[in-house]
């Protein structure tokens, strides 16, 4: 459970609103997946590119402003629904597949806890603490 000092240095959203955000995630996840599988895709092309979202993480290399920068770029809806949008529009069916694995990658990672990323430090997310931040605030 976060503390008020959690929220108020992080941002980080507590108790009932982030069950429900990580709720939220896991539909995604779990809806994208079935889409993906109704839609007849590829399954080696799902775990292929299931990952590489996280491919991100590289920008850590650069410190945590970069990291999360690079972080939350991939890891926000923007990018993939507005692949969704390019390929219903233009019937592209690889494009489409991209962007329901990309979102499935978002819901799973929202669903474990994995938020958007705060300047702090990997740790620091929107749905609170983890990893090494999470142990220094108990």
């Amino acid at each position: 459970m976060s503390t008020a000092a959690d929220q108020e240095l992080t941002g980080a959203v507590t108790d009932g609103i982030r069950t429900l955000l990580r709720i939220e995630g896991l539909t995604l996840f779990i809806g994208m997946t079935a889409l993906y599988g109704i839609w007849g895709g590829s399954w080696w092309v799902y775990v292929v590119l299931f990952l590489v979202p996280d491919l991100s993480l590289l920008g850590y290399l650069a410190g945590p402003r970069a990291g999360a920068f690079a972080y939350n770029a991939m890891h926000t809806y923007m990018l993939p629904l507005t692949l969704s949008f390019i390929g219903f529009g233009l019937a592209l069916p690889l494009t489409l597949s991209i962007s329901m694995i990309w979102m499935a990658h978002i819901g799973i990672d929202r669903a474990l806890g994995f938020g958007l990323k705060y300047d702090a430090g990997f740790g620091f997310t929107h749905l609170g603490r983890i990893g090494k931040a999470a142990q220094e605030t108990t």
